[in-house]
């Protein structure tokens, strides 16, 4: 169990499952630089989270809701978390919470009405869906703090890409808990080991918006910055 002192943002994990050392370059060196690519996605996140909270007949939407888990050590805040009504006499207990479903809106002393919402997380992306995890991953880790904050079980949700304008079912099975709950446990090993793992250029550097400052080709196999910035200056 993590204190609040030892929380890290569940954006983190995308960068983890992406590339450790563009993660320890923002998380434990502190660097940044925007592209195009990153301030379109920053553009879509904050349309979202401007968004005032709304509800139909049997949905209730909550953007921007903030999100907490203890046990993970994550922090961070949803783009869309829809509670969908359920009906009380189709609802089975399962897993190890007391309800599958959350009781949303109740006040103090006042009447149980019965109704019953499921959380369904939305995560919102710029781009199309990618051949690996760290969306997927990204978004369980979000119901994974949905669970531990409502006390209540969230069996899947959604990834909503700006390209394709579709949203894409993920279901959150045993075997993504544990790759998201292992990439946390990762998370915080890499930022309390302080360390930077060494440059390895691939193809997907090319769209990273801190490829000037990883350096991937230039430090590729084990070359230091320093010999790196000499050779530079030698070639001037």
């Amino acid at each position: 169990m993590y204190t609040q002192d030892d929380l890290l943002p569940i954006s983190g994990l995308q960068h983890l499952v992406f590339c450790e050392r563009q993660c320890a370059l923002i998380h434990v060196e502190m660097l940044w630089k925007e592209n195009r690519l990153t301030a379109e996605g920053r553009i879509v996140h904050e349309r979202v989270h401007s968004k005032d909270q709304e509800a139909r007949k049997n949905i209730r939407f909550r953007f921007g809701l903030p999100l907490r888990s203890l046990r993970l050590g994550l922090i961070g805040q949803a783009d869309l978390v829809e509670f969908h009504k359920a009906d009380p006499s189709h609802v089975k207990r399962a897993g190890p919470f007391p309800e599958p479903t959350y009781q949303i809106n109740r006040r103090p002393g006042k009447k149980n009405s019965g109704k019953i919402w499921r959380p369904f997380p939305v995560e919102y992306k710029r781009g199309r869906p990618k051949s690996h995890q760290a969306d997927r991953i990204q978004l369980c880790a979000q119901a994974l703090c949905l669970e531990e904050m409502l006390e209540t079980e969230v069996p899947r949700g959604m990834l909503y890409y700006g390209k394709t304008r579709r949203r894409e079912e993920v279901v959150f099975d045993n075997v993504l808990r544990q790759e998201t709950e292992e990439a946390a446990r990762r998370f915080h090993e890499l930022v309390v080991s302080g360390k930077t793992p060494k440059a390895s250029y691939t193809k997907k550097c090319d769209a990273c918006s801190l490829i000037d400052l990883c350096l991937p080709k230039a430090l590729s196999g084990g070359r230091s910055i320093k010999r790196y910035l000499l050779n530079t200056l030698r070639d001037q």
